[in-house]
């Protein structure tokens, strides 16, 4: 089902939706409703409450996943994959990547709720020494 709507876009953002659309021989509406169901696969972290959003800080991949991916690493440093098992390996990277992109934007959204201490990039000096 779908329902009408009416926006005010950007001309920028109208003019690519455009292009997209005439590349793929897709309509307006089409190309507009993919991006946004990609878009807004995920919540936008600023939105969540504090738990949800620390169940993003502390996500993993599922443990069947990190051991896949575990053996795809190992196989390929010993240069035995095939084909298909690099494009695994492939998606399963970007997965990864993608969510330790996810774990870092969260937890800059829980420093700043002052849910997660900050974390320094310089070495703290040491106490003062004390005979």
């Amino acid at each position: 089902m779908t329902e009408k709507v009416t926006v005010e876009l950007p001309e920028e953002l109208i003019r690519q939706v455009q292009i997209t659309a005439q590349r793929t021989h897709s309509s307006f509406d089409e190309v507009l409703a993919q991006w946004i169901r990609v878009g807004g696969g995920e919540p936008v972290l600023e939105l969540l409450g504090d738990e949800e959003l620390l169940t993003v800080c502390d996500g993993q991949l599922e443990a069947s996943t990190q051991d896949e991916l575990s053996d795809l690493l190992e196989r390929n440093q010993e240069g035995a994959l095939d084909d298909v098992e690099r494009r695994r390996l492939d998606d399963l990277m970007r997965t990864y990547r993608g969510g330790l992109v996810r774990k870092a934007q969260a937890l800059k959204v829980a420093v700043s709720r002052g849910l997660r201490p900050s974390f320094s990039l310089t070495h703290p000096s040491p106490p003062p020494w004390r005979p």
